[in-house]
């Protein structure tokens, strides 16, 4: 039996945190106390630079005013409203400014609270748009290896990370993955998207062949998989993965959770790439991180093929009690409103061949077997340790914070999100700092 009376405000015991090594971190606590622009403070005064966007979500930096002033006003003017059978005004606001900067065929928004509510929202609107047009045996996901689509269990069913699922039993049935499109052989150290394969795509052929694509409803996939180590898509795998669904009358999804809000250097990475789904997945910097908020992007055709019937009854019996919840609301009005003003959701397409030059600059340092990187995204990807996986990296981790940068690892890769705001002069301050971290790694 625990004691109670032992406990105290800062006792650290109780919380058990998630994707954290608890028994190594409560041994020696890492503490962030206030944070400002592109800086975290930690609880012994010392400034961290923000590598990494807090976790991929703070695009514009910490604390903005503009933020933070909009989020104290709406608590103390409304607090919270139900979204089921009524609304506020600033969630059907913010869902109109979504689809203004949204790729053109993107009409309508449902409003969720993170990026695995986001997932779980478009799986279930894929099989129930297929069922509502008389489809139902289409039921079958797609996802893909090495993908990551939250932790729910539908977003680790269709993902691909191993250690995400082999603790959760036999998942959801009826999903399948198709090829991870990391091919270090041909695309080692390559500045954005890699030359070769794009026919790693052609592998959802091979699936429609062993499944029957009438019984696939949807195919997800990240445009740039970021939580497994920044593997961006190989030159015209997305297009070819469009066609194929298209040739079968499967629906396309993009989990933007990470590309969403800038970080490519457009506002998504669907028009980035030139590829447009059918449903796009977005959280993290819809509301710079501040407060939990996600939303589904629909196309009209998705969405027009649940609104038929008598029009008292509920076209699609889902939704979450936080949904558009006017705090959050407020919170994502303000967070694109700064992106307008200071016109972050293209800055790194501007940054990008210097933020380039500074990261590929870490060729050749002790360790280091490849570099990846577009807009304002990066990793460096380490030799593992023989027998001790993701040792290095996190000794690289540890390193990097007593230094003064913030970065993330995943396996023995480093990568690194930086807030959009962030200058030239601290592009060189983290990459000059990571660089001194790697050449004192065992």
């Amino acid at each position: 039996m625990s004691d109670r009376s032992a406990s105290a405000p800062n006792d650290l015991r109780a919380f058990w945190m998630p994707f954290t090594a608890n028994r190594q971190f409560k041994k020696a606590p890492r503490m962030f106390v206030a944070a400002r622009d592109m800086h975290y403070t930690t609880s012994d005064g010392r400034q961290v630079l923000d590598g990494t966007a807090g976790l991929w979500c703070c695009n514009a930096g910490h604390c903005r005013p503009k933020i933070t002033e909009a989020i104290q006003k709406q608590a103390a003017e409304l607090d919270y409203a139900p979204a089921f059978q009524m609304g506020h005004p600033k969630a059907f606001e913010l869902a109109s400014r979504l689809t203004e900067i949204a790729p053109e065929p993107f009409e309508h928004v449902f409003f969720t609270n993170s990026g695995s509510e986001s997932v779980e929202t478009a799986l279930k609107i894929a099989i129930a748009w297929h069922r509502a047009r008389g489809e139902g045996a289409r039921t079958r996901l797609i996802g893909r290896e090495r993908g990551y689509h939250g932790v729910n269990f539908g977003g680790i069913s269709v993902g691909g990370i191993v250690a995400n699922r082999k603790h959760f039993g036999a998942l959801l049935t009826g999903v399948d993955h198709l090829r991870h499109t990391h091919l270090p052989e041909k695309n080692a150290f390559t500045r954005g998207q890699p030359e070769h394969g794009a026919e790693l795509a052609d592998d959802l052929e091979r699936l429609c062949a062993l499944h029957d694509p009438s019984t696939i409803a949807a195919v997800i996939v990240e445009p740039m998989a970021g939580s497994t180590g920044v593997l961006l898509p190989p030159k015209g795998y997305l297009q070819r993965l469009r066609e194929i669904c298209d040739r079968h009358g499967i629906l396309l999804i993009f989990d933007e959770v990470i590309t969403g809000f800038g970080r490519l250097g457009s506002p998504f990475a669907a028009q980035h790439y030139d590829v447009m789904p059918d449903l796009i997945t977005t959280a993290k910097g819809l509301t710079n991180g501040v407060i939990p908020m996600g939303a589904v992007l629909t196309t009209a055709r998705i969405h027009d093929a649940f609104m038929t019937g008598p029009e008292h009854m509920i076209e699609l019996f889902h939704g979450y009690t936080y949904s558009g919840n006017p705090i959050a609301a407020a919170a994502g009005l303000a967070t694109l409103e700064t992106y307008r003003d200071e016109a972050l959701l293209t800055r790194a397409a501007e940054l990008e061949p210097y933020w380039l030059d500074a990261l590929f600059s870490l060729r050749g340092l002790p360790h280091v077997i490849d570099i990846r990187g577009q807009g304002l995204i990066g990793a460096v990807e380490l030799e593992p340790i023989a027998g001790e996986p993701t040792r290095r990296a996190f000794s690289a981790f540890l390193k990097a914070y007593e230094k003064g940068i913030l970065i993330r690892t995943t396996g023995d890769t480093i990568a690194m999100s930086p807030p959009l705001i962030i200058s030239k002069a601290q592009i060189d301050e983290l990459i000059g700092t990571l660089g001194d971290v790697l050449k004192t790694l065992d």
